[in-house]
């Protein structure tokens, strides 16, 4: 009884150690298993593809306040590498959407082509709906490629979503810009880049059910929430849609620092033209002081002994007898008649 009893303990004690042994086994797997989710589930959300020239750039909405979306772009279009932007923007008050202020700041970061930036406004809450709205624009316009612009996190997705939508054409590229908000090496490292983790995981596994039995769109599947118009076309509008209500505040701020300016300047130039008058005052009295000596001398030649009285006397006489003499002669003829 006491070998038998013996034997089943050893047999229990190596069943034991063999169950502890699997376990130990699958724990160790799970935990490979895990570090290798973690480590490379960070880029399976990143599609990152190489490219050397691009007609078409699409910038989907959903930057941070750097716009870095943004300056990415305006580096491709310097140094000639992508020729047409496209700027998405949600509607952000009732008649403007975000569109117009990342476009505005995209003019400012270059000397653009404002034919070759267009603005899309939209008021789509997803990406999908994005797509909705700008696909059928790209197929009217025969786009070849596409280059889109969004988070690292979300290129495997976006770019599945367009060329489910799509179809063959047009081809879709996606770019990892290398932002701060998300780093797929050790994204576990980082809050911004854990929660970008989260919510690419969670949009990714969610697109596959919107996308079930979804059909391609065509060119005249258009959902624009605004018609899709050039940066040229905008600023036109803008100017043609200008409220005088408005600058007349500003109109009369104007006029009124102008009339205080030019009082300045009068102020200024005030005894400049005290000094031009003086000149002409004196020379006006020195005429006066010249006349007065004239006329001092003509008296002087007059009172002086050059003619002798007689004479005088004679000429004066003659001067006063000659008018009366002369209507005498007149009468004549009548009295022989």
């Amino acid at each position: 009884m006491s070998n038998i009893l013996k034997s089943d303990k050893k047999d229990s004690r190596k069943k034991k150690n063999f169950s502890l042994g699997i376990g130990l086994l699958i724990l160790f797997v799970i935990a490979v298993f895990t570090y290798f989710v973690f480590e490379k589930s960070g880029h399976w959300l990143v599609e990152d593809d190489e490219f050397e020239h691009v007609k078409w750039v699409a910038v989907l909405d959903g930057q941070t306040a750097d716009l870095e979306r943004s300056d990415y772009v305006a580096n491709l279009l310097k140094e000639g590498i992508a020729d047409s932007v496209l700027i998405l923007g949600r509607r952000a008050f009732r008649d403007r959407s975000n569109s117009e202020f990342y476009a505005e700041d995209f003019m400012r970061l270059g000397s653009f082509d404002s034919n070759a930036v267009f603005l899309v406004p939209h008021n789509d809450p997803s990406t999908i709906s994005e797509a909705y709205s700008l696909i059928p624009w790209l197929k009217k316009h025969e786009a070849d490629t596409v280059l889109l612009i969004t988070g690292a996190s979300a290129t495997y997705r976006v770019k599945r979503i367009f060329q489910k939508l799509s179809g063959n054409s047009p081809v879709y590229l996606t770019k990892d810009i290398h932002h701060v908000t998300y780093n797929p090496k050790c994204w576990y490292s980082n809050r911004e880049s854990r929660k970008g983790w989260l919510i690419g995981w969670a949009s990714l596994i969610a697109s596959y059910f919107d996308l079930f039995n979804a059909d391609t769109l065509e060119a005249a599947d258009s959902s624009y929430y605004k018609p899709i118009r050039s940066y040229a076309e905008y600023k036109r509008d803008v100017r043609a849609n200008v409220n005088l209500q408005k600058l007349l505040p500003k109109i009369e701020d104007k006029i009124k620092n102008e009339s205080e300016k030019d009082a300045m300047k009068d102020s200024t130039t005030a005894p400049e033209k005290v000094q031009v008058k003086e000149p002409a005052k004196e020379s006006a009295k020195e005429a006066v002081k010249d006349a007065a000596k004239e006329k001092e001398k003509e008296k002087a030649a007059e009172k002086a002994p050059s003619a002798p009285k007689g004479a005088v006397k004679e000429t004066k006489k003659d001067a006063v007898k000659e008018p009366a003499k002369a209507p005498a002669k007149a009468k004549a003829p009548s009295t022989k008649k």
